[in-house]
C-alpha cells in the first residue's frame, strides 16, 4: 500500500493533524484580542474544526471506491492547507470559523483515510502499524501547543501558515501510496453470521466512544481534580501535560507488544488498566502518577481495535467509518454531559464518574473475544491467503 517514502509522509501526515487539533486553544488569547470575542465564543473554533472533521470522515468513506486513495488524499490535505490558509490570514471571525470549518473536512479525510489503509495495508503488522502512526499524532499534539507557546499566540498566523506549506509539500509523496485496498472477498468466510454483525460493530463503537470520552475527560478535568488535592495550578498543569505525553509514548511502546500478543488481550489489558489506574486517582497522593498510568493504557485502544474490528466483520466496509465517527462524536458530546455530571456529584467525583466508563469497556471487550471469530484477529491466526499472498504485496 505505501513506499517508504509515502510511510514516512503518512507519520508527518499524522504530526500535522496532531498539531492542528492543538492549535486552537493557545491560540484562544490572540483571537480574542484581534476580532473581539468571548473565550465562549473562540472556542467555537475547535467546534467546527470537528464538525468538519466529522463530515470529512463522511464524505471520504462514501466516495472510496469511487474515486483513488491517491486523490481522496490529495483533496484532503489540499483542503487542510487551503483552511489553515484561510485562517492565518481570516479578516474577520466568521471566516476564521469557516476556515477551521475546511481544515476539520481535510483532517476527517486524513484522519479516516490513513487509519483505513495502515489498517489493511500491512497484514499481520497493521495493528503495530497503526499504533506507530497514531504516536506522531500524538508527537503534533504535544509539541503543537509548545510551538505556539514559543512563537508567541499573537503569532499564531505563521503556525497556520506553515502548516498549509507542508500539506502541500505531502501531497508531492502521494505517488507512493497504492490507489485501491485489498479486496475484501479474500476474509469475507471468516466473518460472523449477519445476525451478530450489528451487535459487534455496535459493541466496538461503544469502546470507542467510552474510551475518548475518558481521554478526553481526563485532559479537561484532571487539572481542576488535581487542584481540589492542594496541587499548585502550575504542578496540575504539569501532571496534565505529562498525561498527553504519556499517550504518546504509549503508542510507540505498544508496537512491538502488538507483534506478540493478540488484539483482544491488549484492549482488556489496557481497559482493566485504566479502570485501575482512575481508581488510584482517588487517592491525593497517587492522582498525578495515576493519570500517567491512564494516558500508557489507553493509548493503543484507538489503533488497536481497528484491525480487530475489520477482521471481524470483514463485510462490513463502513464499520472503520462508524468507529473513527463515533469518536469525535464522543470527543463532542461527553464533556458537556461530564460537566452535568460533575454539578451534581463534585470535582472530587471526576475519576469515579470515568472508572464507571472504563468498566463498560471491560465488559464490551470481555463480549467481543468471544462474539468475534478468534481467527480473525491478525496477532492470532493469519489469513488463510497469507502463505500463497505476501501482505507486501498489497
Amino acid at each position: 500500500m505505501f513506499t517508504r517514502a509515502a510511510l514516512v509522509a503518512s507519520c508527518v501526515g499524522f504530526v500535522v493533524i496532531g498539531g492542528l487539533q492543538a492549535f486552537y486553544g493557545p491560540a484562544i488569547p490572540a483571537l480574542r484580542e484581534q476580532f473581539g470575542i468571548s473565550p465562549a465564543v473562540a472556542g467555537l473554533g475547535l467546534s467546527a474544526h470537528f464538525v468538519g472533521a466529522l463530515l470529512g470522515v463522511l464524505v471520504f468513506h462514501l466516495l472510496r471506491g469511487r474515486i483513488g486513495n491517491r486523490q481522496l488524499l490529495g483533496g484532503s490535505y489540499a483542503l487542510m492547507a487551503l483552511g489553515a490558509l484561510g485562517f492565518a490570514v481570516s479578516p474577520a471571525w466568521p471566516v476564521s470559523l469557516a476556515s477551521a470549518f475546511v481544515i476539520g473536512l481535510g483532517f476527517g479525510g486524513i484522519d479516516y483515510g490513513l487509519n483505513q489503509l495502515f489498517s489493511v495495508g500491512f497484514g499481520r503488522r497493521s495493528t503495530a502499524m497503526l499504533n506507530l502512526l497514531n504516536a506522531h499524532f500524538g508527537i503534533g499534539a504535544v509539541a503543537g501547543p509548545a510551538l505556539v507557546g514559543w512563537l508567541g499566540a499573537e503569532n499564531y498566523t505563521w503556525v497556520f501558515g506553515g502548516t498549509a506549506v507542508v500539506s502541500v509539500l505531502l501531497m508531492v509523496t502521494l505517488g507512493g501510496v497504492a490507489q485501491k485496498e485489498p479486496a475484501p472477498e479474500s476474509t469475507a468466510h471468516l466473518g460472523p453470521e449477519r445476525s451478530r454483525v450489528l451487535p459487534i460493530v455496535a459493541a466496538f463503537i461503544g469502546i470507542y466512544v467510552f474510551h475518548v470520552a475518558i481521554e478526553t475527560g481526563v485532559g479537561g478535568w484532571e487539572p481542576t481534580h488535581l487542584e481540589t488535592f492542594g496541587y499548585g495550578a502550575a504542578a496540575a498543569a504539569t501532571a496534565t501535560s505529562a498525561y498527553w505525553l504519556a499517550m504518546t509514548v504509549g503508542r510507540f511502546v505498544a508496537v512491538p507488544l502488538t507483534l506478540r500478543w493478540s488484539a483482544p488481550a491488549i484492549i482488556i489489558t489496557c481497559c482493566l488498566g485504566m479502570a485501575g489506574s482512575l481508581l488510584l486517582a482517588t487517592i491525593p497522593a497517587a492522582a498525578p502518577y495515576a493519570y500517567i498510568g491512564v494516558g500508557l493504557f489507553i493509548a493503543p485502544i484507538f489503533p488497536t481495535c481497528l484491525p480487530w474490528l475489520n477482521r471481524a466483520v470483514p463485510t462490513v466496509a463502513s464499520a472503520g467509518a462508524y468507529v473513527i465517527a463515533a469518536s469525535m462524536i464522543g470527543g463532542v458530546a461527553f464533556p458537556p454531559l461530564l460537566g452535568v455530571a460533575i454539578e451534581h456529584s463534585g470535582v472530587r467525583a471526576v475519576p469515579v464518574l470515568l472508572f464507571g466508563l472504563a468498566m463498560i469497556c471491560v465488559v464490551l471487550s470481555v463480549w467481543l473475544t468471544r462474539a468475534a471469530p478468534a481467527d480473525a484477529d491478525p496477532a492470532t491466526t493469519p489469513s488463510p491467503l497469507a502463505e500463497a499472498v505476501p501482505a507486501d504485496r498489497t
